[in-house]
């Protein structure tokens, strides 16, 4: 398709590839078996903090830099100066390599639920392979599939982030509907409203300062992923106008879903009961607690409804199918997102000469062999990791330490860039929420020290349980990318220099 008919993203589609990669459903499952009520006071706090004033940062950006290929690297080259740009962009991209990894073994745990009712994936072994193994090469022939739909064009990729934001609607939709169905059938809550009940868990371990802290670290990151957008500004309708709009309207929608959601929970979740009764024999972890509670809606409605013990149990496996399906289609959604747009954003806005000629090539505006070496980097990962026995999977832990951190950090990059863009008048700027200077620099301030406090928070928390290492791995995540990116760049400029 030539350029002058290819589609563009209309603000719906802009909306849903935003929901895709920021909305997480299970954030709101999780946030009510930490804290309960308790949690939706932390979300609105992260909310005002760091997603919206975060969130029209990247509105002004958007609208300011409408035609730039290069997303965030652009806008913080721009606005502070190439290097720092660089080095922020590099972290974030590489902590997406690890997204990959983890997500790509993990996205048939939601399948098999979706399949079986319950998560299966430990009992596969065809051809003799253990759970692990079989999951690796599940994961390695799902990056090739993603890598060679994606290279495609957009196109294909807004068709699947489409069906992906549905999914997460509807799911949100039975919770919310489910919710009020079995609230007007009981006449109550499951779980006690009262004003204690918003400011303190249920949760005995999550009592304490430190831990209290720990949760507001959780809240701020359920809200990462926006900036992955940037990428799609040039690809967006009409995008000095659509794109704020888009944002603003996401963040927006996402901050009160969480916390509607939150409170919806507990319609059918008495606390005390569903973690410490009805999962039986079922060990409550974050990782299934979202399939734990939303079996548990549907076990509830059918007791509201009158049905039998057993009916209610057949309706409780058929929403948690239903959540399984959702969250399949949900990452994978975010999936075709993410295996494009760091990608795109690192290779297409840095300067060319950063690269070899051939990781520059492009076709469909996509960045067709810098995907296909991604893919390769991402299925050597999933091979080692899941062929390498116990010291691969803890060389995985380390890489996961490494880049919990490096995720965030650009937030702050692109936070004090921010300071610099609205000072340069040259920037033209069609769309402004930060009229004056004060405000600017309050925002600027709020969000750099919220993200900062999170990460300082998130490096010495493992220490203070005894777990030295993996505070050691993520204060070296960001040093070493940092210093990558600051070698690679170091030797354009020297080439530039020669050159000139």
């Amino acid at each position: 398709m030539s350029n002058g008919t290819k589609k563009k993203l209309t603000l719906i589609s802009l909306i849903l590839m935003i929901f895709t990669s920021v909305f997480g459903f299970t954030n709101i499952t999780r946030a009510f078996y930490l804290m309960g009520y308790a949690s939706i006071l932390w979300y609105i706090l992260a909310a005002i903090t760091f997603f919206l004033p975060f969130a029209f940062m990247l509105s002004e950006y958007g609208a300011a830099f409408k035609d730039s290929k290069g997303g965030i690297y652009v806008w913080m080259a721009e606005s502070f100066n190439p290097k720092f740009a660089f080095v922020g962009t590099f972290m974030w991209y590489a902590s997406y390599i690890v997204w990959m990894v983890n997500v790509g073994t993990g996205i048939w745990i939601p399948l098999s639920n979706a399949i079986f009712g319950t998560d299966q994936t430990q009992t596969w072994s065809p051809l003799g392979l253990s759970g692990v193994q079989t999951l690796g090469v599940l994961g390695i022939l799902w990056i090739i599939l993603i890598t060679v739909v994606s290279s495609k064009g957009l196109d294909s990729i807004k068709k699947v982030t489409s069906i992906g934001g549905t999914a997460v609607a509807l799911i949100n939709v039975v919770l919310f509907v489910g919710g009020l169905v079995i609230l007007v059938l009981n006449g109550q809550m499951a779980e006690p409203v009262s004003a204690q009940a918003f400011v303190t868990s249920p949760n005995a371990n999550y009592t304490s300062m430190i831990s209290v802290f720990s949760f507001l670290v959780f809240a701020i990151f359920a809200y990462g992923g926006l900036e992955v957008v940037g990428g799609l500004v040039d690809e967006t309708e009409n995008a000095e106008k659509t794109f704020p709009k888009g944002v603003t309207i996401s963040a927006i929608v996402i901050a009160v879903g969480y916390a509607v959601g939150i409170f919806m929970v507990g319609t059918f979740t008495n606390w005390q009961f569903t973690f410490t009764q009805f999962p039986g024999d079922t060990e409550v972890t974050l990782g299934n607690v979202a399939y734990i509670m939303m079996n548990n809606m549907g076990y509830q409605l059918g007791h509201a409804l009158g049905v039998s013990e057993a009916a209610a149990v057949q309706i409780g496996l058929w929403v948690s199918r239903y959540m399984g399906l959702s969250m399949f289609l949900s990452l994978t959604g975010a999936f075709f997102t993410l295996i494009f747009s760091p990608l795109k954003q690192l290779i297409e806005g840095t300067p060319k000469e950063v690269w070899p000629k051939f990781l520059t090539k492009s076709k469909n505006d996509m960045p067709i062999n810098a995907m296909r070496v991604q893919a390769g980097i991402v299925i050597a990962m999933i091979a080692l990791v899941s062929f390498g026995g116990r010291g691969a999977q803890a060389f995985f832990q380390v890489l996961v330490s490494m880049t919990n951190v490096s995720m965030t950090i650009p937030y702050m990059f692109l936070s004090i860039a921010f300071l610099g863009f609205k000072k340069k008048t040259e920037i033209h700027k069609p769309f402004e929420i930060y009229k004056t200077k004060s405000m600017t620099t309050l925002a600027v301030v709020v969000v750099t020290f919220v993200v900062g406090f999170a990460n300082v928070f998130t490096i010495i928390q493992p220490a203070t349980q005894g777990m030295i290492s993996d505070t050691i791995w993520s204060i070296a995540g960001p040093v070493i990318f940092g210093v990558i990116a600051l070698v690679m760049f170091s030797r354009y400029e020297k080439k530039q220099a020669s050159q000139n």
